[in-house]
């Protein structure tokens, strides 16, 4: 079985509105990965992601793109040890 970690994945642009977390949530679920999104007060978007590396290196790269309206600036990213959620929301 492969081991589990956490990114902790930060999302600049234009990522609030435009229905970045829904997707971001989709994604996450179809990829069997655990963790919460929420928005952030400076418009951002936080994601922690857990699940193999090779899941959540996919993850990134849709985190990058995004859905069709977003336009993602920047995003960073730091790997961790995992938190072991159960599942994956959408905070609010």
């Amino acid at each position: 079985m492969c081991e589990k970690i956490l990114y902790r994945i930060s999302i600049k642009g234009r990522v609030q509105g435009v229905g970045y977390r829904w997707n971001a949530a989709n994604e996450a679920i179809s990829r069997d990965i655990t963790g919460f999104v929420r928005n952030l007060s400076d418009g951002s978007v936080y994601i922690e992601a857990e699940g193999t590396r090779e899941q959540l290196d996919s993850y990134l790269e849709w985190c990058r793109q995004g859905p069709r309206l977003s336009i993602v600036r920047a995003l960073k990213f730091e790997a961790g040890d995992p938190e072991g959620y159960e599942d994956f929301r959408i905070e609010h």
